[in-house]
């Protein structure tokens, strides 16, 4: 498990940000559960609870400074 500061991947922000509203509507018409609050926690229990913690130890460098929301 990481502690301290995360690592930032322009590669994945940028996918991040492209990925469009289009979509992730498809995938909510075609899948009811996407995108629902504690569905994670259902289906990937070792997952989610790695990420909660993760979250929870680790961050943002670039949010710390104020250059990222």
């Amino acid at each position: 498990m990481k502690l301290g500061f995360r690592k930032t991947s322009l590669k994945k922000s940028l996918k991040a940000r492209t990925t469009g509203k289009f979509k992730r509507s498809i995938k909510k018409t075609v899948n009811p559960l996407y995108s629902k609050k504690g569905v994670g926690l259902v289906s990937k229990p070792k997952k989610a609870i790695y990420n909660k913690v993760y979250k929870k130890t680790s961050f943002d460098l670039l949010k710390l400074l104020g250059l990222r929301k």
